[in-house]
């Protein structure tokens, strides 16, 4: 029950990243999808995120510590953005996807709205739930 609530709190916060940014949208192999398809699509690409914060992240957070520590952790966003790209990349393979125009600055406010919110929604449903 509780991953399907992380799993929803990130839908959730990329659909939020979708709508704010201009360079972020949800696509399919036929178009613009539909109401569903987004749903759909945004629930494959935060099982994905999921996956790709549990295994890639703490390996690239472990290498790029030093950094880390010399930037005072805002290094971090370019990791979150990284980690982003990387999850688009991945999707990119299936038939709904996330697509951003520009890396850098597109997936860099993706990152940074992403993390905001699923920090405020998660605080929200724990808050709830207990």
């Amino acid at each position: 029950m509780n991953y399907l609530l992380r799993v929803l709190v990130t839908a959730a916060s990329f659909w939020v990243a979708v709508w704010l940014l201009p360079g972020m949208e949800v696509m399919t192999d036929s178009g613009a999808p539909d109401t569903g398809e987004t749903v759909i699509a945004l629930l494959i690409v935060s099982v994905i995120f999921g996956v790709v914060n549990s295994i890639v992240r703490p390996i690239v957070s472990l290498l790029s510590l030093p950094i880390t520590c010399i930037t005072l952790g805002l290094f971090t966003l370019i990791i979150n953005a990284a980690m982003l790209a990387l999850t688009v990349w991945l999707t990119s393979f299936l038939p709904m996807y996330v697509v951003i125009d520009s890396f850098f600055w597109t997936a860099i406010l993706a990152a940074l709205i992403i993390s905001v919110v699923s920090t405020i929604m998660n605080w929200l449903v724990s808050s709830v739930t207990s």
